[in-house]
């Protein structure tokens, strides 16, 4: 067995998730996807492909499927566990980089904004909201890193057990912000290493005014706690 596993969520990705899973093939890693019920046959081209797909009824949320991946790669053994998009958004060659760095931090982060990070093909609307996102959270809980937000990760396994993961509660893209906060809380190293981000260029955007507020709730009640010593 190999040590690592790539955890990719799943919705409505028919149109990328076949490039992106023959090039993960060049990596020593494992794959998992977690599928919510993708009606455009996402789990059916990952099935063909020989990879494991866990098939789930319905939308259950971004940060539920990554604790049902993560839980399973801690069950089987996996040393390290990778967080990925499926949308074509992080580049494989950056993950081969960013496996490099194993062994050096218990966090590693594919960060867009740290020197020699980049974006391409964003609107000027989208880079301000992902900068303010990450100000605002840095603002408020201190945690000294320049990508909170980013979902491209490599965790150990031995971090993820300290952080309880199960009790995590966040579902839209603040998932990856309560999962750093958690990661520093329970002692864990952390390192940014630079991507290049592209946006996708099939399928449509998960973001929402819903996830938006959601981030936005929960940082402001963390920043309270902290502003309290809780």
């Amino acid at each position: 067995m190999k040590t690592s596993l790539v955890v990719i969520p799943t919705y409505n990705e028919a149109e990328s998730i076949q490039s992106i899973l023959t090039n993960l093939q060049s990596l020593d890693c494992d794959v998992l996807v977690i599928d919510d019920g993708s009606p455009d046959g996402t789990a059916r081209i990952v099935r063909n492909l020989g990879i494991e797909v866990i098939e789930r009824k319905g939308k259950q949320g971004l940060g539920s499927a990554y604790r049902t991946g993560f839980a399973i790669a801690i069950d089987r053994g996996y040393t390290h566990v990778i967080q990925m998009d499926a949308d074509g958004s992080h580049q494989i060659k950056d993950l081969g980089k960013m496996m490099e760095w194993i062994g050096s931090s218990d966090l590693l982060i594919g960060s867009r904004w740290v020197k020699d990070g980049q974006i391409a093909n964003w609107s000027k609307f989208r880079e301000y909201l992902s900068k303010s996102a990450n100000i605002y959270a840095n603002l408020l809980l201190s945690l000294g890193v320049k990508d909170i937000t980013s979902g491209f990760r490599i965790y150990t396994s031995e971090l993820l057990k300290k952080m309880e993961i199960s009790t995590i509660r966040s579902e839209g893209y603040c998932f990856q912000i309560e999962m750093t906060r958690r990661a520093l809380a329970r002692g864990g190293s952390v390192a940014e290493v630079p991507i290049t981000f592209i946006e996708r260029t099939h399928g449509v955007s998960k973001m929402s005014a819903a996830i938006a507020l959601e981030a936005v709730v929960r940082i402001t009640a963390w920043g309270a706690l902290r502003l309290f010593g809780r």
